[in-house]
């Protein structure tokens, strides 16, 4: 993109709040379709089985796809693109309510998650140009205005759900609803086109090195939030003995956890850095991990699974805007970490499964801390972005300068 355009900080406020109502926009269509899944495997006649198999394809679509959204941004304009994707990514969500049978799913998740990947893509590289101008963290913010949007579309999900409205007519109705607003969202975000002369990037391209170094931090951190999101529940009942609604407790508990250090990650990621948040929120992560593994009672491990909430958190969002940063172009160093995070996040509760069926799910979080504690060991990556000068003190500055 066009770094030589200079927005006033009104333009530059309003385009804050505008990618995070986009943000919010995204993660309610992952919500409302979240929450009528069991619906939608009763209509198409599929087994739990089958039912994995197709939950896997959002993950392949979207691995597929997110490289294009490089090129669909260089060709049309940052705007123009996240709102032709945007609208993509809302009406989407019709589709695999109507899938009839196992293919027609699977053909449906392809495209649902190709659509939510390209976007994804868009919207981050969006969100990082729109950090860079203002010169502060907004990143976590935007990623917890995802979290949040998915609370509200699950909410509305659940109500849907409650009173046994067909998932068709409450897609199709989200759809529209999401569409109008994602679309007017768009309107403020900021209008970045690529120079005349600047080289189209590549349809598809294999992500540069930086983006996989910094990816692996992303890895870390996706495979502790979804082994936890996933596996709490299961870990409460089976390995402590829980109430099926204590356990259940615990994953809506993880995820507000998550969605509220997101929301105020901005401030601490302002006031110490990327790599020491990263670094102390390895630290948390790693003993939430260990509470988990040795947990005597239930509470002990529900604190341990918001430890994990909280030293997680903030991670996904860094990764983003550190490849954001790493080379010249953005949109192919985010695309190479999303699809690194993808990964991480459809092998997680499987691996996570294999491990405790020929093990233990204790041995399982075992593995999820050992993940965790790599967060301490590779923070340092994120300091090469040069996002740790925006830190208030000039003694804190120089100290994340020091080799």
């Amino acid at each position: 993109m066009a770094n030589e355009v200079v927005f006033s900080q009104g333009t530059l406020k309003r385009a804050r709040y505008a990618i995070a109502a986009v943000f919010c926009v995204h993660g309610a269509v992952t919500g409302s379709f979240a929450t009528r899944i069991p619906w939608i495997q009763d209509h198409a006649s599929v087994g739990a089985a089958q039912l994995g198999l197709a939950l896997a394809f959002p993950a392949l679509g979207a691995s597929v796809a997110m490289p294009l959204a490089g090129a669909v941004s260089h060709r049309f304009g940052a705007r123009n693109a996240l709102r032709g994707l945007i609208v993509l990514w809302t009406l989407s969500l019709t589709l695999p309510s109507f899938a009839p049978n196992l293919l027609a799913l699977c053909g449906a998740l392809f495209v649902f998650g190709a659509a939510a990947g390209m976007s994804d893509v868009a919207m981050n590289a969006l969100g990082v140009e729109t950090e860079n101008r203002l010169d502060r963290s907004i990143m976590s913010g935007l990623h917890g205005m995802w979290s949040a949007g998915a609370l509200i579309g699950s909410a509305g999900g659940t109500l849907a759900a409650h009173l046994g409205s067909d998932a068709r007519l409450h897609h199709a109705l989200a759809a529209v609803t999401l569409t109008v607003l994602g679309l007017a969202a768009c309107q403020g975000v900021l209008d970045l086109r690529s120079a005349p002369d600047e080289t189209p990037p590549p349809r598809f391209a294999l992500p540069p090195r930086s983006a996989l170094v910094i990816g692996a931090i992303g890895f870390c951190a996706v495979f502790a939030e979804g082994a936890s999101l996933d596996w709490s529940a299961v870990y409460l009942r089976d390995e402590l003995d829980t109430s099926a609604g204590l356990a259940a407790a615990s994953t809506t508990a993880f995820a507000l956890t998550m969605a509220v250090a997101r929301l105020a990650g901005d401030r601490i990621v302002d006031r110490f850095g990327p790599v020491r948040t990263v670094r102390v929120g390895g630290v948390l992560a790693t003993a939430g991990g260990l509470l988990v593994v040795l947990a005597p009672h239930p509470a002990v491990a529900m604190t341990g699974f918001a430890f994990i909430g909280l030293g997680v958190a903030v991670v996904v969002p860094l990764a983003f805007a550190a490849a954001g940063r790493s080379g010249p172009n953005p949109s192919q160093a985010i695309a190479g970490v999303a699809t690194i995070t993808y990964t991480s996040g459809l092998i997680a509760p499987s691996a996570i499964g294999a491990v405790a069926d020929a093990t233990s799910l204790v041995v399982s979080f075992g593995l999820v801390t050992a993940l965790a504690f790599g967060l301490v060991v590779g923070a340092g990556v994120l300091r090469s972005a040069g996002r740790d000068s925006m830190q208030s003190g000039v003694a804190e500055a120089v100290a994340e300068r020091l080799p």
